[in-house]
């Protein structure tokens, strides 16, 4: 059973248990490729989290899916391997995920995600067709955009990315991971690339989701006063 008398939960395995309700916590559903999502309740073993947008509609998970989650106390990383178990078919949208082992320190790099807003300059691998579009969020190992126009891509494809990040430009070439209609009746496409960052790239992407989520953090201070 889950813990959740102190102010993180906590599961067997004498490691960090859940982070708060309410915390980031990042759901790993491909290689390189993770979804920012929250922590939304605990029930006894089992647990739920805000379905990721990019996965609600037909290209969804179906219930039985195991893979791991992750989230990120100060200087590491906790990983828990887990089972979808439920989703909720109205809004709000939800997933109950159950543990089925217990939580590891990563011995690998989990990217976080965050940011969101920054100019893209979309790039196909064959240089005919080109977009503009906004940052949703990105990672050291991967980005979510969203385009006013189509392009004609499919998974597997490489493009190149120019996202202006403040006030540095970091140039990425990317594969794409996953094309997807924008959701709520949106124009456009959202896309999802992976790619493998340089350590000066990596840096200035940190820095950049530093940045973002301390400005969060401000901000939901200023709305709750």
């Amino acid at each position: 059973m889950i813990d959740t008398t102190s102010g993180s939960t906590s599961v067997p395995g004498g490691t960090p248990g859940l982070p708060e309700v309410g915390d980031p916590i990042f759901l790993v559903l491909g290689e390189g490729v993770n979804f920012r999502s929250r922590l939304e309740s605990v029930d006894g073993g089992s647990f739920s989290v805000a379905a990721p947008l990019e996965t609600i509609g037909p290209a969804a998970l179906e219930p039985g899916r195991e893979f791991d989650v992750f989230w990120v106390p100060p200087r590491t990383r906790v990983v828990m391997p887990c089972r979808l178990i439920g989703m909720s078919d109205t809004a709000p949208f939800r997933w109950t995920l159950l543990p089925t082992g217990d939580v590891r320190q990563a011995n690998r790099r989990e990217f976080v995600r965050g940011g969101g807003g920054a100019a893209v300059q979309l790039d196909t691998e064959t240089g005919t067709h080109s977009a503009q579009g906004a940052l949703l969020d990105i990672s050291e190992g991967g980005l979510r955009c969203w385009i006013d126009e189509a392009l004609p891509l499919t998974a597997g494809d490489g493009v190149q990315a120019t996202v202006w990040l403040g006030t540095d430009e970091v140039s990425l070439l990317g594969t794409v991971h996953t094309v997807r209609e924008a959701p709520h009746g949106d124009p456009g496409q959202h896309l999802i690339l992976t790619f493998d960052s340089k350590d000066d790239v990596a840096q200035v992407i940190r820095q950049y989701i530093l940045a973002w989520e301390i400005g969060e953090r401000r901000r939901a201070r200023a709305n709750a006063s």
